[in-house]
């Protein structure tokens, strides 16, 4: 190391704990933890957790140039002192320390040190006509030596033949340096700019690093992490580190290595004289300010993330590799798992893919989630026979078709509305109170599940499947709006009396029947009050309903708690032509907003169904619902969408990252067949030498004359056929190099293929062509022949089957590696 008026730092090769510092005196210093028993009182802190003590001064040794220590562990702490003189002084730091002068002219490797006598003459003499800036040993070869001279030249010096040497010029000749990992790797350094050298290719430096315009002091090589450069220049108080990545490089080709570049402060406002690397604590060192401040300090390695398509997250600090795994523990509600968790589940349920009973696929997401049940059971009213049929009839009636339009722009288009009075049923009351008939609020009251095909109202089927599924309180309500106060004292009486029943549905019971419609009484004062205290929804706009005036349903309508089918149906009954699309397209703009999907009820599969299907993709990253439900039942224009492609493709690639391939053919096949323009063409064709026409596609463009090319898909005979010639030009095909007959010869049997393998071939006579029969040759010579004769011949060989060639196909294809045939 050098050294000069301004302190620098030399650890010791034997004690991890030890170091120097050396300016105009040696300063012996041992670092350990702040507070330990072994740190002084009068300990220097050099961080939170370390102070250094000082253990020995050694001021007899003025004019120090660079100082090194001894190798070897006896004497201890025993150092050379290279004097501005020329001189080098050997001394020790300790209670009893002596020095021994020895004149150094050139470059001297001498001296017995264990015999205590002083060798003045020089065992070698190298570079004799140029003054030596820096030098290193060799690691690799200890008898080498590598000197930078006063003549701009880096020259690497046998000690077994001096008489030779390896030299290039450089300006780079300061501070020479090998790296501890990469023992051909060398730093040097001039002014601002440092090359990095490979003693391997000694020519040229393999890269140059560019500073700051200051001229750099120091360059050290990190000792305990690989390609770790760090650089510091004159009067600043910031190292430079380099982290140069290794990457394989291509055979022959000059790639510069990947550097990562950054800087470190140690010191916030003091300049930093000179640093030191810690040779056993991994990225650690130590830095001395001008007036012998010190301080120890960690450089923090970057912390690489890797986030795995299953939601796995890893990182990687230093040596050390973490996973971070999900806790599977009772704590972790279901509603807390990452989106990609609960789309990776479901898919290996087959969710979405029920086409029969649409319905059943938000139980295939777990059943719990209102909004994913509400959006099924939607596309499986709009997706059923009765809705269908309905639509057919007013297409017939030459009106716009409704299939896919939802709520909101059926009301719109209702025509004909009557009024009606009905009283109540069960009730000694005979209060009339009005509803609205029309065929599109029929059709809505359809859609929301309420009623099935026909001209009547009959909502028991309903209330029986909600009290199977156990909401009482619902089919209670959905009875009370019916106008039948008996059949929901009924239903309540007997969720009460069931087996978890609810006690407080027998005082909400007895509550109905005391109905009366006196403005007034008694009744409407104490069930207003206790409408207020009930928790459960549907309860509460029952009472609302029987208080409030009849057109005035607000408490009803805007419960945000109860079902939006449930509120829209309510509204097609008693709403009139005025009000009812007013209430429509205020909820549907809420539902657009919050991304609700119970809003797709009334959007349908349209454009504003889009526009709510992106609010919630925005909201839950959920583009497995999005592509399914936009299947489904959209119309063409609505598919073609960008934002619709765009969830279905990346849907695709999830499934792709998750290595589902088979559920993503799956989901493509499923796709085609609801979407016949998403079938994608082909890609790769077969054509003639001769004429450049496709034989596949001009096979199946000709009319079946007899002539049947089965493996084309268009004969109808089971019998195999041949195609030897191009459909187009009549041109024969080319030979197979194996068998020697014409390419589209079928291929009844090949070698390496048992009888097992042709009664299997058997079952796949619906296939275009069979696997054996597909054309195959070399990118390189253009040999080729029947797929089943290359397999079977590439086995055992790796050179091409035709005479006098000698390429090499197998060896050509990176993924060309096939089982021999003796091994299967």
């Amino acid at each position: 190391m050098s050294s000069g008026y301004k302190p620098d730092i030399l650890w010791s090769p034997h004690h991890a704990d030890r170091y120097v510092i050396c300016d105009t005196e040696l300063s012996l210093y041992r670092i350990g933890p702040a507070g330990s028993s072994e740190t002084k009182a009068g300990a220097l802190p050099l961080s939170e957790e370390t102070a250094a003590t000082l253990l020995a001064i050694n001021s007899d040794t003025p004019y120090m140039k660079c100082v090194a220590w001894y190798p070897k562990q006896e004497p201890e702490c025993l150092l050379a002192v290279g004097q501005a003189n020329g001189r080098v002084v050997l001394t020790s730091l300790g209670q009893s320390h002596n020095s021994k002068s020895v004149p150094a002219e050139k470059v001297r490797l001498s001296g017995d040190v264990d015999s205590g006598l002083v060798v003045t003459k020089p065992l070698y003499e190298l570079g004799q006509n140029d003054a030596c800036l820096s030098l290193c040993w060799l690691p690799r070869d200890h008898q080498k030596l590598l000197l930078a001279g006063m003549h701009r030249n880096l020259a690497i010096f046998d000690l077994r033949n001096t008489s030779q040497k390896t030299f290039v010029n450089t300006k780079a000749i300061q501070g020479v340096t090998v790296d501890p990992h990469f023992q051909d790797r060398v730093a040097s350094f001039f002014e601002g700019q440092v090359a990095i050298w490979d003693l391997r290719k000694f020519e040229k430096p393999v890269f140059t690093l560019t500073e700051q315009s200051k001229p750099l002091t120091k360059v050290a090589w990190c000792r305990t992490r690989m390609g770790l450069l760090a650089t510091l220049t004159r009067d600043s108080n910031i190292i430079r580190l380099y982290d140069m990545q290794h990457t394989p490089m291509p055979f022959g080709d000059e790639v510069e290595p990947t550097i990562i570049e950054r800087s470190v402060q140690p010191c916030s406002e003091s300049i930093i004289s000179s640093f030191a690397w810690h040779p056993s604590a991994q990225n650690r060192m130590v830095v001395v300010s001008p007036n012998r401040v010190m301080n120890d300090f960690t450089v923090f390695e970057r912390i690489s993330l890797a986030w795995s398509s299953t939601t796995a997250l890893m990182w990687a600090c230093g040596r050390h590799l973490y996973e971070c795994a999900e806790d599977a523990g009772q704590g972790v509600a279901a509603t807390e798992k990452d989106i990609a968790t609960k789309m990776r589940e479901r898919a290996q349920l087959r969710y979405g893919h029920d086409t029969m009973q649409v319905w059943r696929n938000h139980m295939l997401a777990g059943g719990d989630d209102p909004q994913l049940r509400s959006l099924w059971y939607t596309l499986h009213y709009i997706l059923h026979c009765s809705y269908t049929e309905n639509v057919e009839q007013k297409q017939q009636s030459n009106k716009q078709s409704l299939i896919y339009s939802g709520i909101k722009n059926i009301v719109k288009s209702s025509s004909g509305t009557t009024e009606t009075r009905h009283c109540w049923s069960g009730s000694d009351r005979q209060t009339d109170v009005p509803r609205y008939h029309s065929e599109e609020r029929s059709l809505a009251l359809q859609l929301c599940g309420w009623i099935s095909r026909g001209p009547d109202i009959d909502v028991e089927p309903f209330l029986k499947s909600l009290e199977q599924e156990g909401e009482r309180e619902r089919a209670a309500a959905v009875a009370l709006f019916n106008l039948d106060i008996r059949r929901a004292i009924q239903i309540l009486n007997k969720g009460a009396s069931a087996e978890k029943g609810d006690l407080n549905l027998t005082v909400v019971a007895m509550a109905l029947s005391g109905y009366t419609d006196e403005k007034n009484s008694l009744w409407r004062e104490m069930c207003s009050s206790l409408r207020l205290q009930l928790k459960k929804p549907y309860l509460c706009i029952m009472f609302a309903f029987l208080t409030s005036e009849p057109g005035a349903y607000d408490a009803v309508l805007y419960e945000s708690r109860v079902a939006v089918r449930d509120r829209v149906a309510f509204a097609c009954m008693f709403l009139n032509d005025a009000q009812l699309p007013r209430y429509i397209d205020k909820l549907t703009n809420e539902m657009k907003e919050a991304g609700n999907l119970e809003g797709i009820l009334l959007t349908g599969l349209t454009k504003d169904g889009v526009d709510l299907m992106e609010s919630y993709v925005d909201r839950t990253g959920d583009v497995q619902t999005a592509s399914f439900c936009m299947l489904k039942g959209s119309p063409g224009e609505v598919l073609k969408d960008p934002r619709v492609q765009c969830w279905i493709e990346n849907y695709r690639n999830l499934l792709d990252a998750w290595r589902f391939w088979h559920k993503r053919a799956e989901f493509d096949i499923h796709r085609s067949k609801l979407d016949p323009s998403s079938k994608p063409l082909a890609q790769v064709f077969v054509s003639c030498n001769f004429c450049g026409k496709s034989i596949s596609y001009s096979c199946s463009a000709m009319p079946h004359q007899g002539r049947g090319f089965s493996q084309y898909g268009v004969s109808g005979s089971p019998t195999k056929s041949k195609v030897t010639s191009c459909p187009g030009c009549r041109k024969p095909l080319p030979r197979c190099a194996l068998c020697l007959m014409n390419m589209g010869t079928p291929v009844s049997s090949c070698p390496g293929t048992g009888k097992a393998d042709e009664k299997a071939d058997l079952t796949r006579d619906k296939k275009l062509a069979q696997f054996n029969n597909w054309f195959t040759w070399c990118h390189n010579c253009r040999h080729g022949g029947h797929a089943g004769h290359m397999l079977s011949w590439f086995r055992d060989h790796s050179e091409c089957p035709v005479s006098a060639c000698t390429c090499k196909c197998m060896q050509l294809d990176t993924t060309g590696n096939l089982v021999p045939s003796d091994s299967v």
